[in-house]
Formats: C-alpha cells, structure tokens, sequence
C-alpha cells in the first residue's frame, strides 16, 4: 500500500524557488455584495436642483479598481452569455467579432480558420461535446457520424476529455448542427469556456458497484455545475425548453446557501455574471484506476469503499492542471495534492464549496496566473482547505488510504459483468474517418449500440451480447480495427491534440507529425536494441497549453517553434509524476540525436523493470546531456534473419489494404502482427 501525500511533492519545489513570484488576488466577494455595473453608470450623480459651491477641496482619491482582464469585462455586459454573440449570428459574414468568440465558447465552439492556407481567411467553427463519462447514446453517436459528413469536414474527433470534436462546420450551419445534438440526447453547454467542463470517469461499463457509482457521481457534479440561466437553448433552440429529470439531491446542493456559496436570485446562483475565472476541470474514478489522468485536474474524486464493496466516500485532489506559457518560469503544470475526504452524501457540497472557492478568490486581471492551480500555490493548501471549509460548513476528514495507481486502457474485449461484452478499440489520435468511420457506423447502427469514450482518445462499444462477438471483431478488422495485440505498443498510450492546420494557438504540429515521429522512435528501439514490446508513453501537443497532456508523458514533445519541440522527460506509466523540461528548440529532424543515446543507456542500464521516465529521474539531466552532447551513435548490425512474409499475392494484397489504413507498409504490419502473436502467446495469454 502507498499513501498519496507524496504526489504534492512536486509541487512544492516551484513555491521555493525565490524567481516565480505569485501573488493573491482578491477576485469576486461574498455573493450579497456583488453588484455588477456597466461603466458608464459608475460615476453617474442623480440630483433635482442644483447645489451651491461653497469651496473646493482637494477631492478624496477613490480605491484604486481592480485591474480586470479583456474577458471579464465581455463576460460582465454578455447579459449571461448571449450578447453580442446573439447579433453577431444574424450577420451575413462567415465571422464573429471578438468578443462574440470570447462567448460563444460557453456554448462550446472556437472560431478557428484553415492556417494551411493563403490569403483571405476561411472561417469555420469546432463543436465540442459535453458526455460526462464519455456516454454517448446510440442515437447521439449516429448524428455526430451524420453531421460530420453533411457539415463538417468528414472525420470526428475523440478527444482527451471524453466528448466529441467535430471541426469545419460553417457559421450558417451552426444552428442546425447546434439544435440537431440537442434533439439527440446530446449537449455542447459548458464543453468550453470559463466554467466546469466535461467531467471524466473511467469509460469502463462495468457493472461493479464503485465503477458505477463513480459513474453516477460524475453525472452529478456535472448536472450541479451546469450552467442555469437558459442562454444556451435561447441560441440554439429558440428557448425551447429541453427537460431532463435530475437527482432530487443535485437540486438540494445547488440551491443550498446556507454558507453563503450562492447569488441569491440570480439566473446562475453558483456561477453569477462573472462565471469562473478560467476553465474548471474535474475528474472520478475508483482506486487503482487512473484511467482519467486524475491528478491532471482541479478536482480528482477517488471512490472510497468498505470491505464489500460498498462506497462509503471520497478522497479529493485539488490543484492540478496542466497549461504553461513559454517562457514564463512562473507558469507550470502542477499535479493536484490530497485536500482531504468526505462521506458519500456530501461530495455535491464540498464539490460546490471548492468551485465557490475558486470564483471568488481566483485571479480576475491576468488570465496566465487564473486556474486555481495558482491560487492554491500561492496560497498554500492549509490556508485552501480552511477557506474551503467556511462553504462546505464542515472539517474534512483525513484523507484514506490508497493503493497504487494504474493506467487501464480497457482496450480489447472484456466481460461488463452483467452477461454483456464491452470491446475497447484503439483510435489514433481520436481522429475517426474513411473506412474507419463508416465500419463502427455500419457496427453501432446494426446492433444499435451505446458507446463511451476514453481520455486517451479511444471508444468502447457496450453492451454486445456473446453471440455478436465474432461477426463484430471481423468486421472491425476489415476496416484496421485490430485488437490491441496487433497495434504497436507505441501507439496504444500516444496521444496528441490537433494542432495545426485549425489550432489557432499551435506553433507546430502535433496529431500530424506523431505518426512519423512513432516510426522513428520504433526505428530507434530496434537500432538500440530495445524488443518490441517494449514501450514509452508519448504524448505531443503543438503549443504548451497542454490538451494532450505532455507534461505527464515518459517522452513528451512540446512546439516551441516551427519544426521545433521541447523535449519533456520523466513521466511515469501510470501518470502520478510530472515530466520535467529536459531540452529546448529541438528541431524535428534532429529527434535521434537526442533519442538515441536516451533509450540506448536506458536499455544498458535500467534497473529491473524501470520505465524509461523513472530512470531518466534516476538519472538526473546533467547525466542526460552529457550522453546527449558525447554521442556518436550505434554501430548497427546488419540482421541474422531474412523472413519471406507473403508466399502468395492474393494474401499480400490483403495485408497491403490494412497496412495503409494505418499509414504504414505491408512488411511493417505482418512483422507487428508475428511479434505480437510471438509475445501474447510467450505470456500464456494467445487466444
């Protein structure tokens, strides 16, 4: 057993470090007080008759205004996240002006425009769906399949967060693509903006007593959270009214005040005008299972049970996150830290006092210094907790107890533990389209599947009964669906974001260079040595806001230029220590040179069964850079074998079509496919 105090650890280092200097903010106050003004009525004086000027002193200097940022000033006259964005819509222009793109991301949408090419701008627009542990019903999943041909650009997007993208959807388009997701069980509310964004938990269908309750509870805080004014379908729908039935008690938290967490008769009691100073993430899941990166969020909920199973509770992490700006030391990812633990019934409340927390004391003036990963930096966690405490109206208690965590992948068939099968199946990238897409369209649709999606940009289809196994895995394979066995270990934990051409905020590429940069770090194991079943989780974003998660990668690659990465190391495999930044401004074509020598004195010194990202730790960079600067390379060997793969071209044929699904060559997938047989069936685990 291991307790978790230790993963703060790391966190601490950047509050002793005397050059980053963070200082507190006094951002929004109690909810009575808060009494919102357009600037044109702050000095305004109402008088009936005109006064007699006796003498003139000098006049008092008023309190200095707090210095507020662009944004907040938008959220403050948007008159609840509808102005200007509701006149900007009617506009024939295929645009939206400023702050229209500031609100329209509370609705779940960036303006973004084809940076690939020249001249005039050509503006589209990226939907983001919100599914609370990743559950996609069958007839949500067929209309996102249906709106990506008729109005986006053919392919959907899983994303790292367990919801939807779906990219190039015109701005006359918007309402129809809009109201279509909603008619269909679906929602874009709050998948972006400054407030409570999707809610993961681990995408399992297990029929386990904690999966599920880690499950409902995720569902919960995502209703409590959920934004209540109505803005949402006003745009959309018309103010149609969209009924959904929530848990009596989501009601009961949200309306409670009795700690003064609420505005009292306002459209959004929890939120208020001003909604929250940044993004908010949250994430569930059950001990062992970190399926979900759960120390990457603001909140990490972790089922507690008793000796039976039964859920009794919660420990909460807060303070992860994981966005930076370059060359800014006093920007950071930072892993979340134990704050303590609550019983079952009071996990919608200590939710909700953290959120609060954050509103009213998170910095309102510069948006690089506004998750509440800084204010508890600042702060210190003792001084959070106690503040905290003040709205949830209780002590925590200490936290409990945890094994150690893991990361599950849920790829390949699995029992759900209810007579169902569920199948996880590998996407690279997320980045479903072509053949792909119109397979698990053909699957979903016949058996009239649910699915849920992963955060490592993966799906799963539930609920299939033992006889459709078969018939499905054959149909999977036909369109480069391949059980994990069959699929490069490089590729089953590599994420990447999208990145370049749509990101406005990309430098370089990420989902379209990763393929090729798997290739040659795969080129490089076999240069060194290094068997194929060996593997590092790699993660590469285009930018350092993180989406992909870098900074908690073994290897992870960061754009800082064009054709130009940082070089992050010292990741673990089940995601619970920080990378750190190893190199800058490595140019893509120059990856071996730092590779190389990595993974060859990993391979000649490790300790058993140490990962690369703990030995690079062990290590220590100084050691690092001297392998790095002395390198002269591998003497290569040629092979001892010469292996014949296709004795036939009809087979070879075949192999040929699957191979370039998966952007690769007929030799390289038939050797993928022996090395893998070689290795399940060398662990007892061939089928």
């Amino acid at each position: 057993m291991t307790t978790t105090a230790s993963f703060g650890a790391a966190n601490t280092a950047v509050l002793k470090d005397p050059k980053i200097k963070i200082r507190s903010f006094d951002g929004l106050r109690h909810s009575n007080s808060l009494a919102l003004t357009r600037p044109e009525n702050v000095f305004s004086v109402s008088s009936s008759r005109p006064s007699l000027i006796r003498a003139v002193s000098t006049p008092v200097k008023p309190e200095k205004e707090t210095k507020r940022s662009k944004v907040e000033i938008i959220k403050e006259h948007s008159n609840y996240i509808r102005y200007p964005l509701n006149e900007e819509l009617l506009t024939d222009a295929p645009n939206i002006n400023e702050s229209a793109t500031q609100i329209i991301k509370f609705h779940g949408s960036y303006q973004q425009y084809n940076r690939d090419e020249r001249g005039a701008k050509s503006y589209s627009f990226m939907l983001r769906t919100k599914n609370p542990c990743g559950k996609v019903p069958n007839k949500l999943y067929l209309t996102m399949d249906d709106l990506a041909d008729q109005f986006g650009i053919g392919t959907l997007r899983l994303t790292t967060r367990q919801t939807f993208q779906l990219h190039g959807v015109l701005k006359k388009n918007l309402k129809t693509v809009m109201s279509s997701i909603i008619h269909s069980m679906g929602t874009t509310l709050g998948a972006c903006g400054d407030l409570n964004r999707n809610v993961l938990a681990p995408a399992a269908p297990f029929a386990r007593k904690d999966y599920q309750f880690a499950q409902k509870t995720a569902e919960n805080i995502a209703a409590l959270l959920t934004p209540q004014s109505g803005f949402y379908y006003d745009m959309w729908v018309d103010g149609e009214k969209i009924l959904t039935a929530e848990p009596p008690e989501v009601v009961e938290a949200r309306n409670d005040n009795s700690h003064g967490t609420n505005f009292p008769d306002s459209p959004e009691p929890i939120y208020g005008a001003q909604f929250l100073p940044r993004k908010f993430k949250i994430a569930v899941t059950v001990p062992t299972d970190n399926s979900v990166d759960i120390l990457t969020n603001d909140v990490g909920i972790v089922v507690v049970t008793d000796a039976n199973g039964e859920p009794q509770g919660f420990n909460i992490y807060v303070g992860g996150g994981m966005g930076r700006t370059h060359r800014l030391e006093n920007t950071f990812p930072r892993l979340a830290e134990p704050l303590g633990y609550v019983p079952k019934e009071d996990i919608l409340y200590a939710v909700k006092a953290i959120v609060v927390t954050q509103r009213e004391n998170g910095r309102r003036d510069d948006r690089k210094y506004s998750r509440m990963k800084y204010l508890i930096s600042s702060w210190g966690i003792e001084k959070f907790r106690t503040v905290v405490e003040q709205y949830y109206g209780k002590k925590f208690e200490p936290f409990r107890e945890l094994p150690k965590w893991e990361f599950k992948s849920y790829l390949g068939w699995h029992e759900q533990g209810n007579g169902d099968l569920f199948c996880g199946l590998h996407v690279d990238n997320g980045r479903i389209g072509g053949k792909m897409k119109k397979t698990l369209r053909e699957i979903i649709e016949n058996y009239s599947l649910d699915v849920q999606l992963t955060p490592n940009q993966n799906i799963i289809l539930c609920g299939i009964r033992n006889a459709w196994k078969g018939p499905i895995t054959a149909t999977l394979a036909q369109a480069g669906l391949l059980q994990p066995k069959y699929v490069d270990p490089l590729n089953l934990t590599a994420m990447a974001c999208p990145a370049l051409p749509l990101c406005p905020l990309a430098i370089t590429e990420a989902e379209r260079g990763i393929p090729d940069i798997l290739k040659r770090v795969r080129a490089v194991f076999e240069k060194v040595g290094l068997k194929y079943n060996e593997s590092v989780v790699i993660r590469i974003t285009g930018c350092p806001n993180g989406c992909a998660r870098p900074y908690m990668a073994e290897l992870g690659f960061v754009g800082d230029g064009p054709n130009s990465y940082q070089i992050w190391l010292g990741g673990t495999p089940n995601q619970t220590a920080l990378a750190r930044s190893f190199m800058d401004k490595v140019k893509i074509q120059d990856l071996e040179r730092v590779l190389e020598p990595l993974f060859y004195h990993w391979k000649q010194r490790r300790q058993s069964k140490e990962s690369f990202g703990e030995f690079t730790t062990r290590m220590g960079f100084e050691k690092l850079q001297e392998w790095v600067d002395n390198w002269e390379g591998v003497v290569s060997t040629p092979p001892k074998y010469n292996l014949r793969f296709f004795s036939d071209k009809d087979t070879y044929d075949k192999i040929d079509e699957l191979a370039k699904l998966q952007n690769k060559t007929a030799d390289q997938l038939a050797m993928e496919i022996i090395h893998n047989y070689v290795v399940s069936h060398q662990n007892g685990k061939g089928e």
